[in-house]
């Protein structure tokens, strides 16, 4: 009798934790590679997505018109898997990266600017500027690597002490944000690699982000802490009400205003938070890869688009929209 309520109780409360994440109240999907993709970012405002595959290399989709704007192929002679991308905030260029070399793509003419080679250690998160020029590389032997390809100048950024897990780089290149494996995530100057804010977490971080408006910044680490920074201080603005342990954030980003943040986990996951209070204003399940056991999808980006929407993109090779209710 006693295993049977136990068993009864434990069902109970798995299905009250996923009651809470919806799945059934998309605004719209978009099934673009269904076979699954290893990147796929998207533009600020949610009209662009740049997709890479194993099967097809890289493209570039028009989610308004739900149609193909360019394919730009593989990114190296080998086909090698690209495994982290990025769209300019002005969605002028795009950054892919597989985890050896990176390529930046100009958008509007649909050509290459050009294949570079990294040496000294894994890529692991990639950045971009609205130029196209400054480039912000995470790698795994605890460099946050800034270029400028337009003058060549390269300048390693060494405070890390183990592996640089993600990046981030306001939209004018001048100021970067990395994160790592020492429980340490920093706001730098980009021109001096002077440390501006010192982030310190009880555990690894796993994913920084900027406010494009350079308002606030975001870190998360691998346990149950992921909070929000006031840049004009320095200082802890709001910590999110986390509703599951161990959320290990694969993506975040501030809406334009600075009020809400949006981020997507590995396991499909993808939610809103209030910036000022750490509340939770949304929260739903992306939809899994067809014919995959268990069912399962990463967030792989998330984007605020004009219509008060959230767009979640997944390695599902599906994009999805999400109505933002008003509080």
């Amino acid at each position: 009798m006693y295993r049977f309520i136990r068993a009864f109780c434990v069902t109970l409360t798995i299905l009250a934790i996923s009651g809470c994440f919806h799945s059934a109240d998309e605004a719209r999907r978009w099934e673009i590679h269904t076979e699954g993709v290893t990147s796929f970012s998207l533009s600020r405002n949610g009209q662009f997505g740049l997709i890479a595959a194993k099967e097809n290399g890289i493209v570039l989709w028009d989610l308004n018109t739900n149609k193909q704007l360019a394919s730009f192929g593989f990114q190296d002679p080998d086909s090698n898997t690209v495994i982290a991308s990025q769209i300019s905030d002005n969605n002028r260029y795009a950054i892919t990266a597989t985890s050896q070399n990176f390529s930046v793509w100009d958008l509007a003419w649909g050509k290459s600017e050009g294949l570079w080679s990294i040496s000294d250690g894994n890529i692991r998160d990639v950045a971009i500027s609205n130029n196209g020029e400054k480039i912000l590389l995470a790698l795994s032997n605890g460099k946050a690597l800034f270029v400028d390809l337009g003058t060549g100048r390269r300048l390693e950024f060494l405070a890390h002490r183990e592996k640089v897990n993600s990046v981030a780089l306001s939209p004018n290149g001048k100021y970067g944000m990395s994160g790592g494996n020492d429980h340490f995530a920093y706001l730098w100057n980009t021109d001096s690699g002077q440390i501006i804010d010192t982030f310190e977490h009880q555990h690894r971080i796993t994913r920084v982000a900027l406010h494009r408006g350079g308002k606030y910044a975001f870190s998360a680490d691998g346990d149950d802490m992921a909070i929000i920074w006031d840049l004009s201080t320095g200082n802890a603005l709001s910590q999110l009400d986390l509703f599951h342990r161990h959320p290990n954030f694969s993506t975040a980003r501030f809406s334009d205003d600075g009020s809400l943040l949006a981020t997507g986990t590995p396991g499909r996951r993808v939610q809103l938070w209030s910036v000022t209070k750490g509340d939770n204003q949304g929260r739903w399940v992306a939809a899994e890869q067809p014919d995959t056991r268990p069912p399962s999808a990463v967030v792989y980006d998330v984007a605020f688009t004009p219509d008060n929407q959230v767009i979640s993109a997944t390695s599902a090779g599906i994009a999805q929209a999400w109505d933002i209710e008003q509080h």
